[in-house]
């Protein structure tokens, strides 16, 4: 598992019902909406029929409106969340094929994540947060203190090592989530809506500097958003979700200029998927 490319092939979730199961997958490849699956079995339909590539060592934002299904797909690349149906590729291997061991490897070393919730511990400081995945997956005290106080000044935190989550801003918060996901050195990072709760100026400070430590860093990024401004300014790589499946992916040029769909057209006139402003995935 050495490159960090994704592929995701056909990757269907159906939440529920699993007695339902094979007949929804039918009607959702023969075509059916996730309403008209939902409605004659009663399941929810997560993701129907996911198909898509993310370029490694680049910056790929996943769009859509509350219920397209993009923190249910995140949450895949990592298994989360398990699919009903599918394939997922990180580099030629399928990670649903991994067993208990593999699939700690591929957390601790191959996939780190940043929530939304920064997701910090409240009883450890801003160094042992920084520190504890790297704490977790076994390396030693020292050399995860280390690396863990390179990072927190590498995201601005200088000074705050012995502070604790309660006693900072939600910027610095999602900054030490930030600092704990680049610590571990893994070469994909899925940041899951991580900067949505911040005040704008504190929002393009984050932007600006994710922007920065990429371009040294050259991870594959996952970022999921549901700000357009957002992806225009970080994606390279730009999927837009719709009702479970992908409407449009291409660069910002592509999704800006030429619009594959009037949702997507709309998207882009508004600044924002139609139907109205999104709140959770």
């Amino acid at each position: 598992m050495t490159e960090a490319g994704i592929q995701v092939r056909e990757v269907y979730k159906v939440f529920g019902g699993r007695a339902s199961l094979p007949r929804a997958l039918a009607m959702l490849r023969a075509g059916a909406s996730k309403q008209e699956v939902q409605a004659k079995l009663g399941c929810h339909v997560g993701l129907a029929g996911v198909d898509m590539a993310l370029p490694a060592g680049r910056i790929s934002c996943i769009m859509g409106l509350s219920g397209s299904g993009k923190s249910t797909l995140v949450r895949h690349l990592n298994r989360l969340i398990d699919p009903s149906a599918g394939k997922i590729l990180v580099g030629s291997q399928d990670i649903l094929q991994l067993d208990a061991a593999g699939l700690r490897h591929l957390r601790r070393h191959i996939i780190s994540m940043v929530f939304q919730g920064f997701g910090l511990l409240p009883h450890l400081d801003v160094l042992e947060n920084v520190a504890f995945g790297l704490r977790a997956r076994g390396d030693s005290a020292g050399r995860a203190l280390r690396a863990a106080q390179d990072w927190i000044e590498r995201v601005g935190l200088e000074g705050y090592a012995r502070s604790y989550p309660d006693e900072l801003s939600g910027g610095m918060r999602q900054r030490v989530g930030l600092a704990r996901a680049l610590a571990m050195d893994s070469p994909i990072v899925l940041m899951d809506e991580p900067f949505s709760a911040l005040d704008p100026l504190i929002r393009r400070d984050l932007q600006e500097q994710l922007q920065a430590l990429q371009r040294s860093l050259r991870k594959t990024i996952v970022f999921v958003t549901h700000d357009l401004d957002e992806a225009l300014r970080l994606g390279q790589h730009i999927i837009i979700l719709r009702d479970g499946r992908v409407e449009q992916a291409g660069t910002p040029d592509d999704i800006r200029d030429r619009p594959a769909s009037p949702h997507v057209a709309e998207f882009i006139r508004r600044g924002e998927p139609a139907g109205g402003p999104p709140t959770d995935s």
